[in-house]
Formats: structure tokens, sequence, C-alpha cells
């Protein structure tokens, strides 16, 4: 790689020729890159001018065909180069940015929101992209805005509304955005220098979606550790290695569910060599090497039941104790060194539970106002639903909506004259009457 001070190499050669008289006249010349034409011609511009001339039919060797490939010209003529840096590779970098990579170290996100935007809520979180995502795309199609806020690794906030088309740099990354009348699209092709939050703006009457998609790096992976102490200090004894959870931001080690947050993460198995071979000096100086004879058992996990779940609904978690034990020819079972185990995996000692949804209130379509004129009241039923749409119980008397509500018709009310009232003709009557016989008076509501 070049020092960063290095410069353009392109331009470098076109400014070799500043201090020669072009018909007549010096010119201070700038590169012209990406000719799809000829990429390895040196063509450059007359600076403040649209004077572009070819001041020399081939670059030198080693100068890029184009700025955005690492291939190269040699002796006019555009070569191919991989990502390894090697002429005439066809070795290409992966999605997560690895050269000749398999793609398993990021992982692709993608999903779509729908903006739930209102008068109390005017803003509102699209989708959190990580530091070190690539080839991110986001396209909002309704009459609300999008926004950018970042965090970087040292935790220094920025936000950037997005006001109109054009490319820019925000905090260290090249944002490509595009507004149109009824959508706006945003690019990044990364890798992301800090945490971007994509956030909308509401500013229409209608509801906005939002489609997204990026190769998100997947931050927390195995390693294996050193082998662990010999299981005898002479005679021959075992030892074994395990796996770690990291956390390549921090460099840190963290807890194993952080590695098995990903299914992509594969805990490498543990690795079994035996140790201390030399004979033991007060023995006969012989001791056959079989740490693990028909009769002594390895040492085995051992797990307490789980505790009960910590919420009813909406996602609780529940945990047991999990020890590494050892039986003995007698069955006596006893704790032992937790690497002991570590040929196997560890239960895990958490887990989801409850993770339906609580019940919640659904309210019913209003019934019509009770008048035809001037001020009544409608009426609406409520009903408390759980995650299988089935009515129960459970839901918070606080967060009932209304089941009634005044309501008022705009035609007014008036007073007719006052008429003698009318007999209802013989039909209308019996009918009223039939009605009435045939209504039998029930206790439960219908």
């Amino acid at each position: 790689d070049c020092p960063p001070e290095a410069g353009d190499f392109r331009a470098q050669q076109c400014s070799a020729h500043n201090d020669v008289k072009h018909h007549g006249q010096f010119y201070e010349w700038l590169p012209v890159s990406n000719d799809p034409d000829n990429p390895c011609s040196l063509k450059c511009q007359a600076k403040g001018t649209t004077l572009v001339v070819e001041l020399a039919p081939k670059v030198l060797d080693g100068t890029r065909c184009y700025t955005e490939s690492l291939d190269m010209c040699i002796s006019g003529l555009c070569q191919i180069v991989g990502c390894d840096h090697q002429l005439g590779s066809t070795v290409k970098e992966d999605n997560c940015g690895v050269c000749n990579g398999d793609g398993s170290t990021c992982r692709l996100v993608r999903g779509q929101y729908k903006s739930q935007l209102s008068a109390t809520k005017l803003d509102d979180t699209v989708v959190a992209i990580p530091y070190g995502s690539r080839h991110i795309r986001l396209v909002l199609k309704g009459p609300d805005h999008l926004y950018l806020e970042t965090k970087t690794l040292q935790g220094a906030k920025g936000e950037n509304s997005l006001s109109s088309t054009g490319t820019f740099l925000v905090d260290n990354s090249t944002v490509d955005f595009q507004k149109f009348p009824d959508k706006e699209i945003l690019r990044m092709a990364g890798p992301l220098t800090a945490d971007f939050i994509v956030k909308i703006r509401d500013s229409g009457p209608t509801d906005s979606t939002v489609q997204f998609i990026f190769y998100q790096p997947i931050i927390h992976r195995w390693r294996e550790t050193d082998f662990f102490p010999c299981s005898a200090t002479c005679g021959g004894g075992y030892q074994l290695t395990s796996a770690e959870c990291y956390d390549l931001r921090s460099n840190r080690v963290v807890a194993d569910q952080y590695c098995h947050y990903y299914p992509e993460n594969i805990k490498p198995k543990p690795k079994l060599q035996e140790c201390n071979l030399d004979p033991c000096p007060a023995s006969d100086g012989y001791k056959q090497i079989m740490p693990y004879d028909l009769y002594h058992p390895l040492p085995r996990w051992e797990a307490t039941p789980w505790t009960a779940c910590s919420s009813s609904c909406g996602g609780g978690i529940q945990s047991r104790a999990v020890s590494c034990v050892e039986e003995d020819i007698q069955g006596h079972v006893t704790s032992v060194e937790e690497w002991k185990c570590m040929y196997t995996p560890k239960m895990p000692i958490v887990q989801p539970c409850n993770i339906f949804d609580c019940p919640k209130w659904l309210a019913q379509e209003w019934s019509p106002c009770t008048v035809t004129c001037g001020q009544g009241l409608r009426y609406r039923v409520v009903l408390c639903i759980d995650h299988r749409g089935m009515h129960t119980g459970g839901c918070s008397p606080k967060t009932k909506p209304h089941i009634k509500e005044e309501c008022i018709i705009p035609t007014p009310c008036y007073k007719p004259k006052e008429k003698l009232p009318v007999e209802a003709k013989l039909p209308w009557y019996k009918q009223a009457q039939e009605l009435e016989e045939g209504a039998a008076v029930s206790e439960e509501p219908s």
C-alpha cells in the first residue's frame, strides 16, 4: 500500500507537464480518470478550462485503469488485478469485504418498515446499521423523509438531515442520496466507520414504507483456547482445549450467548491430547495410558431443572445451573473442573420462554349514533384478545379503550306541529303484536 501522503499516481503524471508549454501557454493539468474508451492513456484537463488533452499515449506502468478498481495499466493495456494484489488474479472480495472469503464473516439483513407516525410521534427509528456494515441500500416510498444519526466507537454523535440529492461524507462514510417526489433512495458502500441509525420524519398524511438490505459483520466469533492443565502430573493424563466467544470490536472475551446469537457461528469442537506421559517415580515405572477406560466413565454435564419463566407472556427467560461431574466405579458423583467436560458442548443455562405476545385490547367498529339529529351516543365492543386471536382476560384495565362516546349529528332537531296520533294500519299492528308475543325473556345477554 502506498503511504497516505503519496497522492494520486495519475495526478502526478499530469502535473509533470505543468512546466511544458501547450500551444505556447502554461497550464496546471488535472487528471481525467475512468475513460471508458482508453483507460490507459494519459488524458488531462487544464485547470479552470474545459480543455482536455491526451498528453501521453500510455500512462506509466502500475497506474490504475479506473479509480474504483485494482486493475492496472501495463504497457498501455489494462490488466486485471485480484484483491490479493496479484496481477492476472481473478480473486474477488466477498460481500463481507474479505479477499477470497466465503461470506461467513457477515450476514445479510433485509426487511421492511412501515411508518407508524402520529401527531404526538413525529419521528421513528427504521433500522440500526452497525459499524463495519457494507452494501447498504434503503428505499423509502411515501411522503416522509429519511435522516441519519451516527455514533462513532469513541462515542461522538452526529446527525445528517439528507435534504437534497447528492453524495455526502458522514463520519468518514460516503452516503449517496437521491430524492424524488414520491420516494428516497439511500446507498452506502461501506464499510461504515460508525454505527448508523436511520430514522424517518413525518411530513405527510399517508404512511410510508422503507425497504432495506445490508451486510452486517458478525462481530462475535468463537476462538479456540490453549490446552487446559493436564489431568495428571505423571503417568499419563489428558488435556482439552475449549472455545471462547470473542468480541472483535472491543477485543475481549464475552459471554457465550453472544456467539450463539449468530447461527453462522459454529463452535469449534474441543481437541483432546495425552500429556505428562513420564512414569510416576514411586510406582513400578509403568502405567497404561488410557485415561478413559471402561470403569471410568467420562466426566459429563449435569443440569438442574429450569426455573419458572420470568414473565407470563411477551417473552421472559428461565435459567438453570449446569455443572461438570465425574462418577467413580461405586457410582458416587462429584463435581469437577469445567474444562474436563469441554469435549462436549455445554448445555445452555438460559433460554427464552413464553415468547408469545401478551393479550391486548381490540376495539371493534363504532356503532351508528343513537340519534338522527343533535347530540347522542355511539358504542363499540372492546375485547381482550390473546396471541391466538381468542377472547381472554389479562389485559390492563388502565389501557382499555373507552366503549362509548358522544356524537353529534349535524342535522338540527326541530319539533313538528302537534298532530293527532294516527292509528297504525292493520298489517303493521298485527306484525308488532306477533313480534311481542314471540319474544321470550332470557337471562343471558345475546
